[in-house]
């Protein structure tokens, strides 16, 4: 107790001094009409996004029962230390940034990954699956495949359990995981518009369905090397563990799906997904935020396919399958927070040079520099507006003030190499941090609820993303862009 009221007061101090310095240091500015809050706020308003990754990295190392039991009271705080000095300043502007953000992008967010997360918990692999080094990676391996076809959020979510599964009998699996999010959760949805967010936007933008596959040979090689990488650490590992496997000690099941019926509302989603992007059925207002009939569509189908699930598969099957709400819950208290507390960092992305993150658009030049500064940024923010900005901002760069189907055709025909590297760093560096993409978040819940311990928020960096990504990276660089 005394622990807990020692962290709420921190908080509270926290927001005592961020509250004034935040009002203080944007009070300057009278709003007056139309305002583009993005080219008004200062980098102060970055501070509660800092704030709640940082929470989000150092509460489980410090104060993990604290954090367990009051982690969306801590996301809620952070939104409020930015919510409620924007809305009192800017009021109306204010208003409707939170709720487009939270309208346009979150809810979206949300569903999609309820839907596959309801549907996915559905589908049991049972039998004995024995978790070697070959299998391990084999099974990476048909992951990364599958993400650009279904997502990477509905390829992680089929297959994690199995995976943890198959190896809940050896001791060291934090790796395990963490290479999992790399590929399957991340590097492996480069290929369509199905398997990343970003990639989508694109396509609704004018980039053709298969264009993507201009970078297969950059997929591949980042795959080809983390997959060598795995396998070696995995038979390191294997080795010196010397536990005898399921396989050893009785004898060995069949495999076989149970609740296989749930592919068909796993295939419902993915084609709601896709056809969201095809058709234009017009665009409906709610709470002064804009979206398209389809897309509200889609989220309803969603949620039809969840419960639909949820109805036809027995509810011991489910059991069977450790399946529970707390990573979904989890992930839904603390990307609402992140989301909120993003708001002012993506409005001063896009504002480009007139905002205070100006420096930034202003300094990406090189095709190098597009992917270096759009994966870096996806490694913390929200991927999809990321790869938006640079993508604009690589049209008004080649052609300014031409009409956007005329720009992307020419493009993708004069400069493809600048979208290449837009894409694939939007795509890659995902798998840079537990926020960088969608699944990267639930995969590690539900690893930690399956008994698996998964590095911290700096660890995971430190030990995993920084050794193994961050050079892979620099090798793609140098040999595509």
């Amino acid at each position: 107790m005394r622990r807990n009221f020692i962290f709420f007061t921190f908080l509270v101090l926290v927001f005592l001094l961020c509250f004034p310095a935040f009002a203080a240091e944007n009070a300057q500015h009278e709003p007056h009409g139309h305002i583009n809050l993005g080219e008004i706020l200062s980098l102060y308003s970055t501070i509660p996004f800092i704030g709640i990754l940082l929470s989000i990295a150092l509460f489980p190392l410090f104060a993990p029962l604290f954090w367990h039991h009051h982690f969306g009271k801590v996301a809620a705080f952070w939104a409020a230390v930015i919510a409620v000095p924007m809305l009192a300043i800017y009021k109306g502007a204010a208003l409707h940034g939170f709720l487009h953000i939270l309208i346009a992008d979150y809810v979206p967010f949300i569903i999609l990954l309820w839907g596959l997360f309801t549907v996915s918990g559905g589908i049991l692999l049972k039998g004995t699956l024995r978790g070697t080094p070959i299998m391990n990676t084999v099974i990476i391996a048909i992951g990364t495949v599958l993400a650009s076809w279904m997502g990477t959020t509905g390829a992680a979510m089929l297959l994690i359990r199995p995976f943890l599964r198959a190896n809940n009998y050896r001791k060291n699996r934090a790796f395990m995981v963490v290479f999992f999010i790399f590929l399957v959760a991340n590097v492996g949805g480069a290929l369509t518009p199905v398997g990343d967010p970003p990639l989508f936007l694109g396509f609704l933008h004018g980039v053709p369905f298969f264009w993507t596959f201009h970078i297969l040979p950059h997929m591949l090689f980042v795959v080809l090397i983390m997959l060598a990488l795995y396998f070696l650490m995995d038979t390191f590992y294997y080795n010196k563990e010397g536990v005898a496997t399921p396989i050893d000690e009785g004898e060995k099941e069949p495999l076989k799906l149970v609740g296989s019926y749930n592919f068909i509302f796993l295939a419902g989603i993915v084609g709601s997904v896709i056809a969201s992007g095809l058709i234009d059925l017009g665009e409906v207002q709610t709470l002064g935020v804009t979206r398209s009939v389809q897309e509200w569509g889609r989220d309803f189908f969603i949620i039809v396919m969840g419960i639909l699930s949820l109805l036809s598969t027995p509810k011991a099957v489910r059991e069977d399958n450790e399946f529970t709400w707390f990573p979904i819950k989890e992930v839904a208290y603390l990307f609402a927070g992140i989301f909120v507390t993003m708001t002012p960092c993506l409005l001063l992305l896009l504002a480009g040079t007139k905002g205070a993150l100006g420096f930034i658009i202003g300094a990406v030049e090189k095709p190098f520099h597009y992917f270096w500064i759009t994966g870096t940024l996806s490694s913390f923010l929200d991927n999809a507006p990321t790869y938006l900005t640079f993508f604009s901002s690589a049209l008004g760069k080649f052609y300014s003030g031409m009409p956007e189907p005329m720009a992307v055709s020419k493009l993708i025909a004069e400069n493809p190499l600048y979208l290449m590297a837009i894409s694939a760093g939007a795509v890659f560096f995902g798998a840079c941090t537990y926020i960088g993409n969608a699944p990267n978040f639930m995969v590690r819940s539900i690893a930690e609820e399956a008994g698996t311990p998964m590095p911290s928020f700096f660890g995971y960096m430190l030990k995993y993303s920084i050794v193994f990504l961050v050079p892979t990276f620099v090798l793609v660089t140098l040999i595509f862009f």
